[in-house]
């Protein structure tokens, strides 16, 4: 008789190999199977589907434990991604995890995520892959519902597993287990940031600096969709759940484009 195969489960995040959420996912996923951790060795928001091309890459093993392997990187979050799966592992993983996020990745954050950049990035090679994120930037927030909410979703994907292109996006309002209301299967929200520059002084140099300010903008009021949308979801009290695909096709658009004629 076969012996069943152990998962084998990849975790990465933006957050740096120093943040809690990033410990408080792998302390769950060791439940689930053997875990390699591949993080950045400093805090990597933001940086999308950023990957390092002009200087070279380190790699360093922190510690080894039963199923347990954790190594730091020193690019971008899908660098990690690419350096555990072409230099580290010896196998593809059953499933790679991102988070847990300091910070919620909802609406249109999908697009500038470092957490969702793991994910996508493990989406494209046909692993299923997940992103959790929790509604808060405190450094030591708690993440004893995430966790519980974590564990259900993981669960689910391995034995369900996800289609291929797809990917899940999982946002968790900052609150105690018994005040959320429930899950949500949801779409992203409509909106945008409404962005603008601070303008400083440098105080010895005297050259003008400037430092990223602004503020989300949703369009809801103007969407009339039966799916619940993250955010609004999140706002709620609900955890959402987003299926992402990756594929930036907008096949609605193809038939308006062919009726431009375009020709030589």
């Amino acid at each position: 008789m076969k012996t069943k195969r152990v998962p084998l489960i990849l975790i990465s995040n933006d957050d740096s190999i120093n943040a809690k959420g990033l410990h408080s996912l792998i302390e769950v996923m060791r439940s689930f199977g053997k875990v390699v951790v591949v993080a950045p060795d400093r805090v990597r928001s933001a940086q999308s589907h950023a990957v390092t091309v002009e200087i070279p890459l380190t790699l360093t093993h922190i510690r080894s434990e039963e199923n347990l392997e954790i190594y730091t990187c020193s690019g971008t979050p899908a660098d990690c991604v690419k350096m555990a799966m072409f230099k580290l592992l010896k196998r593809k993983p059953d499933l790679i995890v991102s988070g847990i996020n300091h910070g919620l990745n909802a609406s249109v954050n999908v697009i500038y995520s470092g957490t969702m950049a793991v994910v996508i990035e493990g989406c494209m090679h046909g692993i299923p892959s997940i992103g959790f994120s929790l509604g808060t930037y405190n450094p030591d927030a708690d993440f004893a519902a995430a966790k519980v909410i974590v564990s259900q979703i993981v669960e689910k994907t391995l034995t369900n597993k996800l289609p291929h292109w797809t990917c899940l996006n999982v946002n968790i309002p900052n609150k105690p287990l018994n005040e959320l209301k429930g899950i949500r299967i949801c779409r992203i929200t409509k909106g945008a940031w409404a962005e603008n520059f601070v303008v400083r002084k440098h105080p010895i140099h005297k050259h003008d600096y400037f430092w990223l300010a602004g503020r989300f903008v949703s369009f809801e009021k103007n969407v009339e969709n039966p799916i619940p949308d993250d955010m609004g979801s999140v706002a709620n009290d609900f955890v959402s759940v987003t299926p992402i695909y990756v594929d930036f096709t907008a096949y609605r658009t193809i038939e308006t484009l062919e009726k431009w004629n375009l020709s030589l």
